[in-house]
């Protein structure tokens, strides 16, 4: 799909799988007690209005996220109950790869990259450009 000539941009590998929790005190305990991950971050994002819990597995990472009144996460939680949120691809120059995808017709959800957990740059690709999978692409903060 890229050719020479695409924009600079390079997709480099699962930042992380989101798991919705209601409450992460509750859940991350079970996690620790079945697989042995444990939490290495936690933070509350202010800009999301939620909450992140990082489980680390190798180079990537499960991450409990619960609302701290981020309405669409209540929402999904509301509807769907806990589960897989969605997937994180971790990218490098995100700018170019959102110009991309809005120049070849791909429905965002953001078209800027807004500071999510961690510091870093964050933008969500709308579920229905991927078959009902909601991805957030994740550039590291430098």
């Amino acid at each position: 799909m890229f050719t020479a000539g695409s924009p600079s941009f390079r997709i480099k590998k699962i930042d992380h799988v989101a798991v919705a929790v209601a409450d992460v005190d509750a859940v991350a305990p079970l996690w620790q007690a079945a697989l042995g991950l444990g939490v290495t971050v936690r933070e509350v994002v202010a800009s999301q209005k939620t909450e992140a819990a990082l489980l680390p597995i190798g180079d990537s990472n499960i991450e409990l996220i619960s609302p701290k009144g981020n309405v669409g996460l209540e929402k999904f939680l509301e509807k769907r109950g806990p589960g897989i949120h969605h997937v994180a691809v971790e990218v490098e120059g995100i700018e170019a790869l959102l110009a991309f995808l809005k120049q070849a017709g791909i429905p965002l959800i953001d078209e800027e990259p807004r500071i999510g957990a961690r510091g870093h740059k964050v933008a969500f690709v709308h579920p229905k450009a991927l078959g009902g999978v909601l991805v957030e692409l994740v550039e590291e903060a430098h």
